[in-house]
């Protein structure tokens, strides 16, 4: 402790940087606040409990981070309000299962049946769902909590709807015109002709330059990084990871039948020899 004391009085500015204070604290729920759309409601939730809703169906954010790619989970059983179950099969970026998965389903995402559409509940959808993690501030408060925001499929894709678009093609507006979605704020609003809850996204305005250095800062945050990457719960981990052949994939008929063409032709062979 005196010795730390003594470099404090050296270097008075060392700081006190999230990773610190994170382990410090402990407090590994508190870091995951985030946006949930549950029931076309916008609501605030801190370590998986609901802290306050808006009153609006609209909301004004700033994203800081978003994942590359969407991911996809895919779930044994439908799911059921309250109950924390593991998922089957997993990915970060929706083009293979993630090298965790002790089952895939399939070699590739693509290839998946639960990734076709109408092999979700009803023949409605995917089995497979697909989503979008984002990292965002609201906008009036660049300095404030990094929120998660999850987006489901159906808010990532589809059409402009006057002069509201789907995630992607915000995103892809925006790089259109040489925009970076960091550097304006966006709006959200619910879809009132969905029927599930879905959110669309305008452009408001420029991010003023003093909000941008907040928003830099964000981006380069531990919480930002965990915000959209897909963190998988694990209830049993003592199964270990089963390996797979998928019949596709599987040559062990071909190669059977290589051999057995090669013993044909010897027979042959031998036979025009003789």
């Amino acid at each position: 402790m005196d010795k730390l004391k003594a470099i404090l009085k050296d270097n008075p500015n060392l700081g006190l940087d999230e990773d610190t204070l994170a382990v410090a604290s402990g407090n590994f729920a508190g870091q995951n606040k985030r946006i949930s759309l549950r029931g076309g409601v916008f609501r605030k939730l801190v370590g998986g409990k609901e802290v306050s809703t808006a009153e609006a169906s609209t909301m004004n954010i700033i994203i800081v981070k978003m994942a590359h790619t969407p991911s996809r989970v895919y779930y044994e059983s439908s799911y059921e309000e309250g109950k924390k179950v593991s998922p089957i099969c997993w990915s970060n970026d929706t083009t293979k299962p993630d090298a965790e998965v002790p089952q895939p389903q399939s070699e590739s995402c693509h290839a998946c049946p639960n990734s076709v559409r109408g092999s979700g509940s009803g023949g409605v959808g995917t089995s497979c769902r697909m989503s979008w993690r984002l990292a965002v501030v609201l906008a009036n408060d660049p300095e404030g909590d990094i929120l998660q925001l999850v987006l489901p499929a159906n808010s990532c894709f589809g059409k402009e709807e006057n002069s509201k678009w789907p995630f992607k093609p915000y995103i892809k507006m925006l790089a259109d015109n040489n925009v970076s979605a960091g550097r304006i704020v966006t709006k959200m609003e619910f879809d009132p002709n969905s029927p599930k809850p879905r959110v669309l996204f305008s452009p408001v305005e420029a991010v003023s330059d003093e909000a941008l250095g907040y928003c830099k800062q964000q981006a380069e945050s531990p919480i930002a990084n965990s915000a959209v990457t897909l963190s998988v719960y694990q209830g049993d981990n003592s199964t270990e990871k089963q390996e797979v052949k998928f019949e596709s994939y599987d040559a062990t008929n071909e190669k059977t039948e290589i051999e057995s063409s090669k013993s044909d032709v010897n027979d042959i062979v031998n036979k025009w020899r003789n």
